[in-house]
């Protein structure tokens, strides 16, 4: 078989011993015989024969013996001459040749082996197409490069793109890397791993075969850890760019890296992947089309000529598709089937479904709910349970505490299922909160969507519905919490949990408890509407009694009146007397301060009624007090006075010493507008000691400015300390976080530069107001450019309007 050199016959030995070492195989008794036997020619034929037989049955093993049959061709070529010049030679004749060929007949020293390389495979240019209609992405695509430009080190660079379903992932890498040929002169390969397949992702070892081939090695060995050295082998020294499409897993991509640092490996996946991060991966996350770009691509798909007849029902479309491209590719697609249909009829019948991702179905096939069954399919129970849950929760953006009361978990709990949705790219994590600092959530529209109906197939309604109650619970306990740092001397009223939070939010300080509420705001509201539609009465009210002081420092008006005429009617449903009379007050409050006076005047008569049939002493001065209020607005000054007058009587007359103090402030205001200033000046101060007992500084602060306008009356003329007692009290409304009172002080500076004719520090102070007031107050905004219309003329009242009660 050999002659017996004892490095390659030494090298064999080892080959074989290491894969038969049992007595009975085949292969190793072959061996053992021509040991014993080195010249016996039958012996050799047979161990060639074993060889071969083992060869094919093993590929691995295979691969192993070309390298040593190599080994035997470089010695055999080194003595070529000598056997040339002995006449001694092995002979195979002149035929075509292709494979490996033993020669067994006629041997004379050496073994003789030769191998027809087969054909070179083409290199391989294997990047899916880009579609025509490509749109946007041009950060995306130059992040991307800078990721790959600035790479360093010997390693090959990896590059991990995730994303939602049909977020365009896939479409994005080609389109970067195609005019990047040049740059990989051996190759662009790609491999689908199906890692959200129903039939399950693919095994590296078959992603391997593909590659393997792909690159020109017709058989590859048959263990994972073979193939994937042969890999390193065969691409260390070659430029090549992978693209590993729809990843599962980290251990599902490391066997398929390259060798060597000069290719570049792209992962694309749903999930994080996270694990890629030891290998020295770079991750870069895809978000939805803007509402233009998803514009631009409808009109591309569908031919601007068309697209131009209606741009309003385009852009219905669009934003229904909510910026994912696969379902604006589906609607495209739906329109293009119908050219003779109007896209406000396709818009239409979108809207009008129900079930949304219904309206993506192109040919029977639900193409975007199915993209998202793939993701949903590869969850473990407890993390598909938690998406279910979320997914029927009221609120756009929730943080962990919220979340881990709606799925009934711990926060640490939580923290890790957040995290599994997030590496599913079924959750987007959008950072800390600019105020809050706290870390919020949100599902994509069309992924809400999907996360609601498995909800609705694999729930009961009752498990959903007490979901949304643990939430609704635990916004009402944490609201509650922020209403008593920021009004600690307002009387509480009940509350009522069905689902008693195990922890509430805790607030450090008042500052951090109205950077709360300003940032859920929008999530109480929606709780409130949700809790009036399901008859959940007590969450109701209770939760807009809960948002008081929001309602006061930031003043959303529509919001404000809104509320409380739900809450209004829970609390009657519920057969709360207190719940009542708190509605009728404070959303009398906010009655006159969005300006609808008749209305407030309403509310506060009924409350007057209901507190005296029920003998409520308090709720009667509230009721009074409230309509003290609207009187003053309406210019009834006289009648107004009254009304404080008797408020405060009762006031006085039950020691609630805080309500006093806020009586004195508006008996202070009126003072003051009826040109009386040193009686105001009385009042004011009286009410700014006592708020200050109370630690009300937000009231405190009102009775301060004020005061400082009743030192810049002309009778009075103490400008420099009415400037100090406004800078003072701006300073605290700043401090409590009031916006609309800061604007408030700013006018009343304004106002009090504008008497000592300071025009230009007059228009300063009207234009800081005014700034403040546009977001919040437009009736208020109005009135500030009035006044800076005057400020030439040297216009403007004394006080302005009065604020509100608290």
């Amino acid at each position: 078989m050999v002659a017996r050199e004892p490095v390659l016959w030494n090298g064999l030995s080892e080959i074989v011993n290491g894969i038969a070492q049992e007595p009975e195989d085949e292969l190793f008794r072959a061996m053992v015989s021509i040991e014993l036997e080195p010249g016996d020619r039958k012996n050799a034929i047979a161990f060639a024969e074993a060889l071969l037989a083992r060869a094919r049955a093993q590929p691995g093993f295979l691969a192993v013996l070309r390298v040593w049959l190599l080994q035997c061709q470089r010695f055999s070529e080194a003595e070529d001459s000598n056997r040339q010049a002995s006449g001694s030679a092995n002979a195979i004749d002149g035929s075509v040749l292709s494979g490996t060929v033993i020669q067994t007949r006629e041997i004379r020293g050496n073994v003789q082996v030769r191998t027809e390389p087969p054909p070179r495979p083409p290199v391989p240019r294997q990047l899916l197409p880009i579609p025509a209609d490509f749109v946007d992405r041009d950060s995306d695509l130059a992040a991307l490069e800078r990721i790959r430009v600035g790479h360093r080190g010997e390693s090959t660079p990896i590059v991990v793109v995730t994303g939602p379903a049909g977020v365009g992932k896939t479409v994005l890498v080609s389109r970067w890397l195609n005019p990047l040929a040049p740059s990989f002169p051996d190759g662009q390969l790609y491999a689908d791993l199906t890692g959200y397949s129903l039939s399950g992702a693919q095994r590296p070892s078959d992603a391997l075969g593909r590659l393997l081939r792909s690159m020109g090695c017709q058989q590859a060995p048959a263990e994972l850890a073979e193939m994937a050295a042969l890999w390193r082998s065969l691409t260390a020294e070659k430029r090549v760019a992978l693209v590993l499409d729809n990843a599962i897993s980290a251990a599902q991509v490391r066997p398929l890296l390259p060798g060597g640092g000069e290719s570049l490996v792209v992962v694309v996946s749903r999930r994080r992947l996270a694990g890629l991060g030891v290998d020295g991966a770079a991750f870069h996350s895809l978000d939805v089309l803007g509402p233009e770009e998803s514009v631009e691509l409808l009109n591309r798909r569908i031919g601007d000529r068309r697209a131009e007849d209606d741009p309003a029902s385009v852009r219905r479309v669009a934003t229904m598709c909510a910026g994912l491209p696969l379902a604006v590719c589906v609607a495209a697609a739906r329109m293009a089937a119908r050219p003779q249909q109007s896209i406000a009829a396709v818009a239409g019948a979108m809207t009008a479904r129900t079930q949304r991702l219904d309206s993506f179905r192109l040919e029977g096939d639900q193409v975007v709910e199915s993209a998202l069954d793939e993701s949903y399919q590869v969850l473990t129970p407890d993390v598909a349970c938690a998406y279910r849950r979320l997914g029927v929760l009221p609120v756009d953006v929730f943080g962990i505490q919220a979340a881990a009361a709606a799925c009934a978990a711990d926060v640490q709990t939580m923290r890790g299922l957040l995290e599994e949705l997030i590496e599913a790219s079924l959750l987007e994590e959008l950072g800390p909160h600019p105020t809050t600092g706290r870390v919020g959530y949100r599902l994509h529209d069309l992924i809400r969507l999907h996360a609601a109906q498995r909800a609705a197939r694999e729930e009961t309604e009752a498990a959903s519905a007490d979901t949304v109650r643990r939430l609704a619970d635990w916004y009402l306990s944490t609201a509650t919490a922020a209403r008593t740092l920021l009004a600690p001397s307002h009387r509480r009223l009940r509350r009522d949990y069905v689902f008693p939070p195990a922890a509430a939010l805790g607030f450090e300080e008042a500052g951090r408890a109205l950077d709360w509420m300003n940032s859920e705001g929008p999530n109480l509201m929606q709780l409130v509407r949700l809790s009036a539609e399901r008859g959940w009465d007590a969450t109701c009210w209770q939760l807009v009694d809960a948002m008081q002081p929001w309602f006061l420092r930031t003043r959303p008006y529509d919001l404000w009146v809104e509320s409380h005429q739900l809450g209004l009617a829970a609390a009657r449903r519920a057969g709360h007397p207190d719940g009542v009379s708190r509605m009728l007050t404070t959303g009398g409050s906010g009655m006159y301060n969005a300006g609808r006076l008749d209305d407030a005047l309403d509310w506060f008569g009924q409350a007057l009624e209901d507190a005296r049939s029920r003998g409520d002493r308090r709720a009667e001065a509230q009721a009074l007090h409230g309509l003290g209020q609207t009187h003053r607005l309406a210019g009834g000054l006289k009648r107004a006075a009254l009304l404080f007058t008797e408020s405060l009587d009762i006031r006085s007359a039950i020691g609630y010493r805080r309500g006093e103090a806020l009586t004195r402030i508006c008996l202070g205001d009126v003072a003051l507008a009826a040109d009386r200033p040193d009686q105001a000046r009385q009042y004011l101060s009286q009410a700014r000691t006592e708020l200050l007992a109370v630690q009300d500084t937000y009231d405190a602060a009102r009775a301060l400015a004020f005061l400082g306008r009743a030192c810049a009356h002309p009778s009075v003329r103490e400008y420099q300390e009415a400037v100090r007692l406004l800078n003072t009290a701006l300073g605290e409304f700043r401090a409590v976080g009031s916006v609309h009172w800061q604007a408030h002080v700013l006018e009343m500076l304004g106002q009090t530069a504008q008497e000592q004719q300071e025009t230009e520090a007059a228009r300063r102070h009207f234009l800081d107001s005014l700034a403040l007031y546009e977001p919040v107050s437009p009736s208020d905004a109005r009135r500030l450019r009035k006044r800076l219309g005057a400020t030439s003329r040297q216009a403007g009242g004394l006080t302005g309007p009065p604020g509100p009660e608290a």
